[in-house]
């Protein structure tokens, strides 16, 4: 028998992926529909961009453009670049990390535990050649033996989840989803599921969820990029479409505001158990409202990207939140909501 067989993976890699999918009960119940929650969280670096960052990993050394001791450069929200960090270690890289300051201590630091290079920067438009994104790719091409993982525009991204992600929801759900619903930063997560879907049955629906602050949700209702307002959320939204993101299919949009995704996290911690962290409201609140046009008796799949213990000192500390113009909501209230 061997070592997979027995439940034994094959290092940090194989830990990645083959996360389950988990029934949303209060929401379910409230909708008529059942809503599930791709377990992203459960990977080993914590997130759903692990599977990004394995992606883009395995093709740079595949074309070899990535060589033993090389290093590895990348602007990040926080997420792609903690996934990329671990799998630097376990496979002997370096990892040099671009992040804007405004990003959470907690997901700054960590960075820096798991070892990696760390290089705050101030919070500017992809527009302006400083943005951390433009930066990193700069400080890439600079590098002696770098590779840019450039996760918003390297197609590895989508790639992965087409692989992967894709065929576990479609293989969980038995083929019976009827709704993939998810927030897009990069684009990947939520192209190469929703395009593995469509290939599989035309007839799921795929509907882009977005803060206010970001561009897609005008881009994908009028088909202009236009944005107002702003979010705490990081990691997701857009001012621009991404080579990922680029001829996904979108048959709907939802815009979500800060104080309904808040809501929702502390929903899903004080009803479900789980301890998330802000693009999830984003997702589940989206998920919500996409059951509630679709009506009841449907299956609508969206993704928990991450734990909220990277988000303690803000979306979990009512000071914080205080400062933000938000309110953080109060458990007898939340419980309240759907029973």
């Amino acid at each position: 028998m061997g070592a997979e067989s027995l439940g034994i993976t094959d290092g940090f890699v194989g830990a990645v992926g083959n996360t389950p999918l988990i029934k949303l009960h209060a929401l379910s119940a409230l909708t008529g529909c059942t809503i599930l929650g791709k377990a992203e969280f459960m990977n080993p670096g914590g997130s759903v961009k692990d599977r990004a960052a394995l992606g883009i990993l395995q093709e740079a050394e595949a074309s070899g453009a990535l060589k033993p001791g090389g290093t590895v450069v990348e602007g990040t929200a926080g997420n792609t670049g903690i996934g990329l960090t671990h799998l630097c270690n376990a496979r002997g890289y370096r990892a040099l990390i671009v992040i804007p300051e405004t990003q959470s201590a907690e997901k700054i630091g960590l960075l820096r535990s798991l070892g990696a290079e760390v290089r705050t920067v101030p919070a500017v438009p992809y527009r302006d050649p400083n943005n951390y994104v433009r930066l990193s790719g700069r400080i890439a091409a600079e590098t002696p033996g770098a590779v840019w993982a450039n996760q918003f525009d390297n197609l590895a991204n989508r790639r992965a989840h087409f692989d992967t992600t894709g065929p576990e929801i479609w293989q969980q759900t038995g083929g019976t989803v009827d709704a993939w619903v998810a927030a897009t930063g990069t684009g990947g997560t939520y192209a190469g599921v929703a395009l593995y879907l469509k290939q599989q049955n035309p007839s799921v629906r795929c509907v882009l969820a977005d803060p206010h602050g970001s561009a897609l949700y005008s881009w994908a209702t009028s088909g202009a990029l236009s944005s107002d307002g702003n979010s705490i959320t990081e990691g997701i939204g857009n001012s621009r479409i991404t080579a990922n993101l680029e001829g996904a299919p979108i048959d709907d949009a939802v815009r979500i505001d800060d104080q309904q995704a808040l809501d929702t996290i502390y929903q899903l911690l004080w009803q479900e158990g789980l301890f998330l962290g802000g693009s999830v409201g984003i997702n589940v609140a989206a998920a919500v409202e996409t059951a509630r046009r679709l009506g009841p008796g449907h299956t609508i799949v969206t993704v928990l990207c991450d734990s909220g213990d990277r988000y303690r000192s803000r979306l979990y500390d009512s000071g914080w939140l205080h400062a933000k113009g938000l309110r953080q909501p109060s458990r007898a209230a939340t419980v309240g909501a759907t029973t």
